[in-house]
């Protein structure tokens, strides 16, 4: 038996638990499917399924062993896909991650220019705040603002650092006053982000030195997008990666509040499964976003975007909480 075919019928098993139903997946006989786990296990010298009367599981080494095995199953039929077709472009579909706000602000314009290059490349978006595993997602990789993984088997890419900011509408400051030190915000209207790290007590700095400050949110939500339309609305002062709120601090729809003071920052980051036989396509997307950021400019921009002295107020005067 050659060793692709020893390799589809080891996934059909892992992927089954069971070696009647993985007979059956590949129309083999039960003996055979049998015979050719026995005879992978000896070659190895290892045990890669765990083996009882209900079903079958994968031991640690059949874990690593299966992610292998997938790895040059997909790499050879992406192979034999670009000599079918004689194009020699990268084909299938890429299964890509990342927050709403990342994807309407950043990512659809990286797909535009990805999928103007590589046309046979079909992109699912899949769009969601939550920090899910990447290889259980079923997904090729995931934009997120987190600096590492606990899973030692994901690989990540640094895109960018990402500044945090605290900003509220115009309107909202003319009503309530601007902060003039953090202690202010206990009798502001706050507009927390519940996924974040530290939402209820963020860490501010200012001349080196570091305070956490407990915050209670008038509206808490768990999308940013939320958080954004409804600092817009003058509900009261948000606190959110430079990113997101950067057009809206450009065209004067929303402030800086504190700006004196910085939080603690976030690192924005591309998230893949560890593989010696990665995807090409999947190569290919990492290496065009990464140089998006680089041709934009993106991270020295959000950097100088936070420490941007917040203009005049245009109406009415402006008032300021007490203590």
């Amino acid at each position: 038996m050659d060793r692709m075919t020893e390799l589809k019928i080891f996934i059909s098993i892992a992927d089954e638990e069971n070696l009647t139903r993985a007979a059956e997946a590949l129309s083999m006989s039960v003996s055979r499917v049998s015979r050719s786990l026995t005879a992978l296990e000896q070659r190895l010298g290892v045990r890669l399924i765990q083996r009882n009367t209900r079903q079958l599981s994968l031991t640690s080494e059949g874990e690593r062993f299966s992610q292998a095995a997938r790895e040059i199953l997909i790499s050879m039929r992406e192979a034999e896909e670009s000599i079918k077709t004689g194009t020699g472009q990268p084909r299938g579909t890429l299964r890509v991650g990342a927050s709403l706000s990342f994807s309407l602000l950043h990512l659809l314009p990286v797909i535009d220019r990805f999928k103007e290059k590589y046309p046979e490349i079909h992109v699912h978006l899949q769009t969601g705040n939550r920090y899910c595993d990447v290889i259980e997602s079923g997904l090729d990789l995931m934009v997120r603002a987190r600096p590492s993984e606990n899973d030692s088997t994901v690989m990540i890419r640094k895109l960018a650092d990402l500044p945090r900011q605290m900003a509220a509408s115009p309107d909202y400051l003319a009503k309530y006053g601007m902060p003039r030190t953090p202690e202010d915000l206990a009798r502001h209207k706050m507009l927390l982000y519940t996924l974040s790290d530290d939402w209820e007590a963020p860490n501010l700095t200012r001349d080196g030195k570091t305070t956490r400050y407990p915050l209670k949110g008038d509206l808490t939500a768990n999308d940013s997008q939320i958080l954004r339309h409804a600092a817009l609305a003058s509900s009261g002062i948000l606190v959110q990666p430079s990113y997101i709120l950067q057009s809206d601090l450009e065209a004067g729809r929303l402030v800086p509040v504190l700006p004196e003071w910085s939080l603690d920052p976030l690192r924005l980051t591309v998230a893949y499964p560890s593989r010696t036989f990665l995807p090409l396509r999947t190569r290919l997307f990492i290496d065009h976003l990464v140089e998006y950021f680089r041709q934009k400019g993106l991270e020295d921009i959000w950097a100088q975007q936070a420490n941007v002295v917040p203009p005049p107020h245009s109406g009415g005067e402006m008032r300021y909480a007490t203590h």
